[in-house]
């Protein structure tokens, strides 16, 4: 008797102010600075455009209760999943509004990443904002690229081996995942990986 495939519906996202906590408002402040305020507002209208997009398509997405399982970026595994995120859904985050929603019509919250995977994430994100933004030796850059990309890895494995140990034969898992990551090319075979909104911009592997 043939297994019942596994799916992931992989929904490539952009963070906005609200979904970033602590680091929001010096975020904004980061990207008014580079920008300008037309530049700042354009790209605001952009990623608007893009979460209206992806409201759309999720909350037309056929959910079966308890067959669901909703994989969030930045949520640790922690006990504290539902606290996290209704308090993000308050403070405005359309993309935990959206978890809230799918949690309503039957889908599971998961907790997804390494609570000190995100501690680090942090650190390197506080430590980038401390300085401004502006760029210091080439070396420098360099260790600190080479930072990021080495944490951007591990998290993406450990959100890989979360989804392959939690998501059973005949679930559905809906992955809400930052542009950059490549989680997909780390999955089990037998996980039937679909783009309703399209590829992350990292595409490496993305056809499955």
């Amino acid at each position: 008797m043939e297994t019942p495939e596994r799916t992931l519906v992989y929904i490539p996202i952009v963070h906005i102010q609200a979904d970033m906590g602590g680091l929001g408002p010096s975020l904004e402040r980061m990207k008014l600075s580079k920008l300008g305020r037309q530049g700042l507002a354009r790209h605001t209208g952009l990623v608007a455009k893009m979460w209206d997009r992806i409201e759309s398509v999720v909350d037309n997405l056929p959910v079966t209760a308890g067959k669901v399982r909703v994989y969030q970026d930045g949520l640790p595994v922690c006990g504290q999943e539902q606290q996290i995120v209704s308090q993000l859904a308050e403070a405005g985050s359309r993309n935990y509004r959206l978890l809230l929603r799918l949690q309503a019509r039957g889908g599971v919250l998961m907790g997804t990443e390494s609570g000190e995977l995100l501690v680090e994430e942090y650190r390197l994100a506080s430590a980038a904002l401390a300085s401004g933004g502006a760029r210091g030796p080439a070396s420098r850059e360099a260790r600190l690229k080479a930072s990021r990309d080495a944490l951007l890895e591990k998290r993406d494995r450990y959100i890989a081996a979360r989804i392959n140990a939690t998501l059973a034969a005949g679930e559905t898992g809906i992955l809400f995942l930052g542009m950059l990551h490549a989680v997909n090319r780390r999955l089990d075979p037998d996980v039937r990986v679909v783009y309703p909104v399209g590829p992350p911009r990292n595409q490496g592997g993305a056809a499955r």
